[in-house]
């Protein structure tokens, strides 16, 4: 009985991690039932050098070779190599690739560790998210501290769905009510100037869209939430406010979410 027989191995080669490569090995054997199959990764990989100590290894104890190589050149030198030295070995992205460029009519980039980023970008966008809700209309000051940015304005500028928003683009996002009756919290100036973004509105549209608010919630628009003086009062303290924070500030009376978040993480991101 040989080698392989008796201790299966499966070398995983790729230029990133080889997560996926290894996923698919360990998917199929589940079809076997418990072969005990060890996966041995080989990460990083772009060197004639460590493919041939791969292959030879391989060859030693009668392995199987997994790879997820998407530079041409070297997998072409494993695929090579392998068949000199009659070891199995099989192309885990190659056949999907062919098949995408001929569906999609475009050609891949060849550019490897791209899933993994993807991967990365996912869980970044997704800790944004749950940073934009912990800290949404001022609940908890200590996420100031921590954002990458900090909208503050008065009800009704639009700060909770510009966080989110923000936040589907990676960005942890605070955001902080103005409101008379009460001393924004110390963290506010406690940041550089350039974290914070005021959020601006013509006290006409403001008093439009409380109105509509109130009618919405089944109370009267003559509430002192929608009412001009209240209004004005607001706007003239939260003026203050991010004058004395030295803030950029935006106008959103007449631009949708998406047009202000867009210039927000332009300047952020640029």
């Amino acid at each position: 009985m040989n080698t392989f027989q008796q201790h299966p191995i499966v070398y995983v080669i790729s230029d990133s991690v080889g997560e996926t490569a290894e996923l698919v090995i360990k998917a199929a054997a589940s079809q076997f039932g418990n072969t005990n199959i060890e996966v041995r990764r080989i990460p990083y990989v772009e060197d004639e050098a460590t493919i041939n100590e791969v292959v030879d290894l391989a060859k030693d104890v009668g392995a199987m070779i997994a790879f997820t190589l998407v530079v041409p050149e070297v997998k072409a030198y494993l695929l090579a190599t392998a068949e000199r030295k009659q070891v199995e070995v099989v192309d885990i992205m190659g056949p999907i690739l062919d098949k995408l460029t001929h569906l999609l009519q475009l050609q891949p980039k060849y550019k490897p560790g791209l899933v993994y980023r993807l991967d990365e970008e996912y869980f970044r966008k997704v800790e944004a998210i749950e940073f934009a809700v912990k800290y949404d209309d001022g609940r908890d000051p200590r996420g100031i501290l921590s954002a990458d940015i900090v909208l503050i304005g008065v009800s009704r500028t639009s700060k909770t769905p510009l966080s989110q928003y923000l936040a589907h683009k990676g960005l942890k996002v605070a955001n902080v009510p103005i409101v008379p009756e009460l001393e924004p919290p110390e963290e506010l100036y406690r940041i550089t100037s350039d974290k914070c973004i005021g959020l601006h509105i013509h006290p006409e549209k403001l008093h439009e869209i409380r109105s509509e608010r109130l009618k919405s919630l089944g109370l009267k628009k003559e509430a002192t939430y929608a009412s001009m003086e209240r209004i004005e009062n607001e706007l003239a303290y939260s003026k203050k406010i991010m004058e004395k924070i030295g803030c950029n500030i935006i106008d959103v009376s007449n631009k949708a979410v998406e047009e202000t978040a867009n210039m927000i993480s332009n300047h952020f991101t640029q």
